[in-house]
């Protein structure tokens, strides 16, 4: 056996001869790190923005360097993903977590493993395997070297764990999906006031009337039904010395942006790709950028940090970028039980046993407890209400074959042409997704992926009767999605609103995000003859807010005794919509629609016993009101309306004044709204003074209680297609995970102030820009 020091020189030398990186890079030192498991060495090179380029001779060798390096860079943030989404948080936080593993347990896939793998294509399975095999190998080095343990792990008093390849597919609580929780508050409005009543709660695309599916009794349906999905689906955080459940954020407010401009609307007759993706703002980020290289295969961009592959970038002739796409993959089924055996549930004529599985979740510092799940025919039990003498239990499809989020994909990310790219996702199971297209022959598209149910004679609104009578009669063919080519406006773009075209036969669902963001897209680039790189960045920081437009030139014949709402009326009626950070009338705007006019609209609409409990306001269906309020007021509506604004102008006034002083002139919407990277230990990144909301491309949601930015694009790219290198990206608050590295933070200012860095992708440009370069050996 070579000894160690020829062993790295020899690696080094081969390095060298692969490579043959420029003379810059060469005056960068290179290490070498012995790897269990490759075949033949591999380059790490890491550039000065924290993004890993990954150049090995093979694809196993690709997928366990990346696996390595996910660990390297991230072992605590998937050490904690994996934990939570398995269920075993309990073993090394102790008891308070047994109940949360026990919920996350049941939403586990348990279905048959080889259809699973073969859903997401020949490699899946050995990509899944070599990646692990990567973090392991990380692990177990860490083992020997403990000091290079990321800070959390010796915090907390726990280990990194060793992982298998299966748990990369059976977890899903961690995917968006839709739509049991509103099912869940429809229930509860139809219950308090009716069917008529639902229709405050949410604009149905397309239009549809609310019918309560025969057998059901909305008032059957419990405020607390979801408190187990809540557990199995939310995340952790370290607050008071310890960790504990994250709050659920049941408003549905994560989203996203993608745009593809076709080469005869740009300066440089190249395709342009940009994209946004809205999610938590965490640190580290919930995406990871890296560049892998192997013979096949050379692909760079975003990905969930915890799987191998790339979910949106490019690979050097298609490029692609994602958002949510409204597709309801989920049902909330109501059992009768047997009253004398209440193990049992009504199924047709007969009676029908919860299956039921038993677990034991390991304690520590405790004994291990032994967790009971029960399932139904349709799947997880979430609730037995004794005194009602029902069960509930969700059916979703990302607890079928191949739709754990976002690992489809690996069926897409080769993909070399828009036929093959559309092949790809028409098996796409979840999250349900549209994908934005380019590519370097010039050609533009877009094309959605979902696993659909087919409900018969029902809509999925509603929670429904277990009995039979309401079943699943398959899936849609995710081929007959429509999809779009080369459009003759010379772009496409999405962002989450209704884009089904009038009377496509597949209805895939009814909620979908307002349309303002996509409105301002379109307005933009139609307007725009010449698009660039520097354009598409621009409006990626677009602050321009469409229902605040809409809403403001209601108040133009308003009137006013009272001085706060007459002082209301005179900032807000010059304001142009624009939700800057250094906006006064963005300050007064955003306070009260968010925290004064929508909770008082969700008042005069919504049953009184449940209208505090709804917790978001359909803007379009408010901005209808204040426009037709007779239509939603009834005779007089007018009056009521105008007193409507009338107090909560007012009082947004005097609550503002009160946060900011007594002079307008000197109010920032910045100095309310802020964003923080929050770490689940602590180590957060920001605050920072925030601008855009919701319903801006810079999309910013917030809480109203705090002003807190909850959701937003942490990571951004643009690309030139075709003369990749002029692409730009960020990714806030960095790349690592660990707080100790110089990467952990040093991308949230660039973030904050709109500035992106190259994403490099030619291997000239990467040696270039290369802060560190590492040799990972096959083992001696």
């Amino acid at each position: 056996m070579r000894s160690l020091r020829a062993g790295t020189a020899l690696a080094a030398g081969l390095v060298l001869c692969l490579t043959a990186p420029s003379v810059a890079a060469q005056s960068r030192p290179t290490t070498a790190q012995f790897v269990p498991g490759l075949r033949q060495p591999v380059e790490l090179v890491v550039d000065r923005w924290g993004v890993p380029h990954i150049y090995a001779q093979n694809t196993d060798d690709l997928f366990l360097a990346q696996g390595f390096n996910a660990a390297r860079d991230r072992l605590f943030q998937i050490d904690l993903w994996r934990r939570r989404g398995l269920g075993e948080l309990s073993a090394v936080f102790g008891p308070a977590y047994v109940e949360q593993d026990k919920a996350t347990r049941m939403f586990l896939y348990r279905g048959d493993m080889d259809r699973e793998w073969a859903s997401y294509g020949p490699v899946a399975k050995q990509a899944a395997t070599r990646f692990t095999e990567g973090i392991n190998a990380y692990v177990r080095r860490l083992a020997r070297n403990p000091e290079r343990t990321p800070p959390e792990f010796r915090r907390l008093g726990y280990e990194p764990a060793l992982w298998r390849p299966e748990d990369v597919v059976r977890i899903r609580s961690h995917g968006i999906s839709k739509n049991v929780y509103s099912e869940v508050l429809r229930s509860l409005v139809v219950c308090a006031g009716g069917v008529k009543a639902s229709e405050a709660l949410w604009r149905l695309e397309p239009e549809r009337r609310t019918v309560v599916p025969e057998g059901l009794d909305p008032c059957a349906v419990p405020m607390d039904v979801l408190r187990t999905y809540e557990l199995a689906t939310r995340g952790v955080v370290f607050e008071n010395g310890a960790l504990r459940p994250a709050p659920a954020d049941i408003t549905g407010s994560e989203g996203s942006n993608s745009w593809a401009i076709s080469p005869g609307r740009t300066a440089t007759g190249r395709p342009i790709l940009a994209g946004d993706p809205h999610r938590a703002l965490t640190a580290p980020s919930l995406r990871y950028v890296a560049h892998l290289s192997a013979p096949g295969l050379d692909v760079i961009g975003a990905g969930e940090p915890a799987l191998p592959g790339i979910s949106m970038g490019h690979n050097g002739t298609v490029a692609f970028g994602l958002t949510i796409f409204g597709a309801d993959q989920e049902d909330l089924y109501v059992y009768e039980l047997d009253p004398g055996d209440p193990g049992r549930y009504r199924y047709r004529d007969g009676w029908e046993r919860f299956r039921t599985t038993t677990e034991r979740v390991p304690v520590a510092g405790g004994a291990p407890v032994d967790a009971e799940l029960l399932f139904s025919r349709h799947g997880p039990v979430i609730k037995i209400d004794r005194q009602r003498n029902l069960a509930y239990a969700v059916r979703t499809t990302w607890l079928e074959p191949g739709t754990s989020p976002y690992f489809g994909s690996m069926t897409y990310m080769g993909a070399r042409d828009f036929a093959e790219f559309s092949a790809a996702m028409s098996t796409w199971g979840g999250p349900p997704e549209n994908q934005v297209y380019a590519d370097t022959s010039g050609n533009i598209g877009w094309v959605p992926g979902a696993l659909t149910p087919r409900r018969g004679g029902w809509d999925g609104l509603l929670p429904v009767p277990g009995d039979g009578r309401y079943e699943w009669d398959g899936f849609h063919d995710g081929a007959r999605l429509p999809r779009s080519y080369n459009p003759r406006q010379g772009f496409v773009a999405s962002a989450n609103e209704f884009n089904l075209p009038a009377d496509h036969p597949v209805q895939v669902g009814f909620e979908w995000d307002p349309p303002y963001r996509k409105q301002r897209i379109d307005e933009v680039l139609a307007s725009s003859p010449r698009s660039s790189v520097e354009d598409s960045i621009r409006l990626q920081a677009d602050q321009v807010s469409k229902p605040a437009q809409h809403i403001v030139r209601v108040l133009g014949g308003l009137a006013s005794a009272d001085p706060d709402t007459k002082r209301a009326l005179n900032l807000l009626r010059s304001y142009d919509g624009v939700a800057d950070a250094d906006s006064p009338e963005a300050a007064l705007f955003e306070t009260w629609f968010s925290r004064h006019l929508a909770p008082a609209f969700r008042r005069a609409t919504l049953p009184p016993e449940v209208a505090d409990s709804i917790p978001f306001t359909d803007v379009r269906l408010l901005a209808d009101a204040l426009e037709s309020p007779e239509r939603w007021f009834g005779p007089g509506g007018k009056a009521v309306r105008d007193d409507l604004l009338d107090t909560t102008l007012g009082s947004a006034y005097r609550e503002v004044a009160g946060r900011l002083g007594a002079d307008s002139r000197l109010w920032r919407w910045g100095a309310l709204q802020y964003t923080e990277f929050t770490s689940p230990v602590g180590a957060d990144v920001g605050p920072f003074p925030r601008g855009g909301s919701a319903y801006t491309v810079d999309a910013s949601s917030y809480s109203p209680a705090t002003f807190q930015q909850s959701s937003g694009a942490s990571f951004k790219m643009v690309l030139d297609v075709g003369r990749w290198d002029n692409s730009r990206a960020v990714n806030a608050p960095g790349q690592s995970g660990d707080p100790r590295s110089p990467h952990y933070r040093d991308l949230a200012e660039r973030w904050r102030s709109g500035e992106y860095f190259p994403l490099l992708y030619s291997r000239d440009q990467v040696d270039r820009h290369a802060a560190s370069r590492i040799t990972l050996l096959p083992q001696q």
